[in-house]
């Protein structure tokens, strides 16, 4: 499986679900490799020394020549690794201006390590641009990370036109995995008024499991932790091992 986690809407908890989700699959024993994608690297500080990262995703992609095998760093979590993200990302979109091959850099990148990763979660940046589309080129599957907020549906529309267009041509096997609701305040009328507006949207598609909002959540990328090891009693670790198990029986 390979599992893109997108949404062009900042802060709706991708990098959250990117980087729990993978753990949560390496802690099931699965090999993973989480993919950065994203130039502000987050998923990367998540788990990785970033002073320590020399080569990135943009060296393997960028250049025809490297392969990503070379770039692949292993995480401190069992069975985890990370293809990290720099800044330099953010070059790549001008850097593959008119290559017929732009949009297949990364699935070609990836074909040769398939065999050593059987999960493979990709973090996207909070765009639809180039970065994006290869993620949705390379994937299986699609998740949605989808805040629970006022603005929430703003700009999906977007997004599902953008993926109707890679399934018409680049990748039609890309499979709409689910939506995930985040940062529920389940305490607000608000809060369920609108998980109730992405589910007349989205219908079957949207996970049982909501993420609800938490301190613990925020806090433990700073610790170069997943929640799994830095606060494994809490609800955001109860919900992202049972956001994976869904994931694992749609997939």
């Amino acid at each position: 499986m390979i599992v893109a986690i997108a949404n062009q809407k900042g802060g709706v908890g991708k990098t959250t679900t990117a980087i729990n989700l993978a753990a949560a699959l390496a802690l099931r024993g699965q090999r993973t490799l989480l993919v950065d994608l994203d130039p502000q690297a987050n998923s990367t500080m998540s788990f990785l020394d970033i002073s320590q990262v020399t080569r990135s995703v943009y060296d393997a992609v960028a250049d025809g020549q490297s392969n990503l095998a070379d770039v692949i760093l292993p995480s401190p979590v069992n069975n985890l690794w990370v293809a990290p993200s720099r800044i330099a990302l953010a070059k790549l979109e001008s850097k593959l201006v008119g290559e017929l091959d732009a949009h297949f850099r990364l699935k070609d990148k990836l074909a040769p390590i398939l065999k050593d990763y059987p999960q493979i979660v990709i973090d996207c940046p909070p765009t639809l641009g180039l970065l994006t589309v290869n993620a949705l080129v390379a994937a299986t599957h699609l998740l949605i990370p989808i805040q629970s907020s006022y603005f929430a549906l703003e700009g999906t529309d977007d997004l599902l036109e953008t993926i109707e267009k890679v399934r018409a041509r680049p990748n039609p096997a890309l499979q709409i995995l689910g939506v995930v609701i985040t940062m529920h305040d389940k305490r607000t009328a608000l809060a369920r008024d609108i998980r109730s507006q992405i589910q007349k949207v989205f219908g079957g598609k949207v996970f049982k499991t909501v993420i609800t909002k938490s301190v613990r959540l925020e806090e433990s990328p700073a610790y170069k932790e997943s929640i799994f090891t830095f606060a494994p009693d809490s609800s955001g670790a109860t919900e992202y091992y049972s956001l994976c198990e869904e994931v694992i029986d749609r997939a």
